[in-house]
């Protein structure tokens, strides 16, 4: 990624807006894992993903597993923009009374499975692309994973068996944001070169900053990148993004116990940062 500091545009800020107005609801949430992810979501579900909110298990939609499931807060501010339900279910996020809890659940309108326990989501993927395959579906698949979470066997397990079946209907979307609740990934189990790692698995890899949101479009356009073999795209991004307090900080990883006042802070910070 670019030196540079990162520019949000107004839809990326108005999404950060609605996901510290849910964090302040439920005082409690992974700040920091979702706020890294909140460009790759919008551009998947602005113009990727097929889908129709009112149908959610329409059968001829894209299926996207957010694998790193502790981001779910970006994944539930996505889908009730779109329509998946109602905005105001927000606002019980990680309460007894709503459907919203600290990871996804397919009880929720636009989930298509459990995430928690993290390398789960790729060998699902794997299971729905292959299944595509032998029914003859055009769906795509799409497995939102973190960098920290590629220290897991089973995402090798599964991205053998994908490459070995030429699973082109299969994208992999690393949001590596080089950090994990324990510190700096390659501090706690190095992983780089990781594009290199995908490539010889058998996947065509792209890399890009993830919080560019042209460049993400440009790459989700060219899929697949081979005609023959799954898709990794690498997506460079930082922790907490958007928010100076949580950006690349180990301590915002998880939050609980927010007031008030300090969700408050965290938006001022991100509307100085920005303005």
């Amino acid at each position: 990624m670019s030196a540079e500091p990162i520019r949000l545009d107004a839809r990326s800020l108005e999404l950060r807006r609605v996901l510290l107005g849910t964090l302040a609801c439920a005082g409690r949430g992974h700040v920091g894992p979702s706020l890294s992810l909140m460009e790759i979501l919008r551009v998947l579900y602005d113009g990727v993903l097929r889908y129709d909110p009112a149908l959610p298990r329409w059968a001829g939609r894209d299926r996207m597993i957010l694998s790193k499931g502790h981001g779910c807060l970006a994944l539930f501010v996505l889908l009730a923009d779109k329509g998946f339900f109602p905005k105001s279910e927000l606002e019980r996020f990680c309460r007894f009374d709503g459907i919203l809890g600290g990871h996804p659940d397919p009880k929720v309108p636009g989930v298509e499975a459990y995430t928690g326990s993290l390398g789960h989501g790729l060998p699902l993927g794997l299971g729905m692309a292959l299944h595509a395959r032998l029914a003859g579906l055009s769906q795509r698949v799409f497995v939102v994973m973190g960098d920290g979470e590629c220290q897991e066997g089973s995402v090798w397990e599964a991205a053998l068996h994908a490459a070995k079946h030429g699973l082109s209907n299969l994208c992999v979307v690393v949001d590596a944001n080089s950090q994990q609740s324990y510190g700096p990934v390659e501090e706690v189990c190095p992983l780089e070169p990781l594009a290199a790692k995908w490539e010889a698995f058998g996947f065509r890899v792209r890399e890009v900053d993830g919080h560019d949101v042209p460049a993400l479009e440009s790459a989700f356009a060219a899929l697949p990148f081979d005609a023959g073999r799954p898709s990794a795209l690498i997506c460079r991004t930082v922790k907490g993004c958007g928010i100076p307090p949580a950006e690349n900080n180990p301590a915002w990883h998880h939050k609980s116990r927010l007031d008030d006042q300090q969700c408050a802070s965290l938006a001022e910070a991100m509307e100085k940062c920005h303005a």
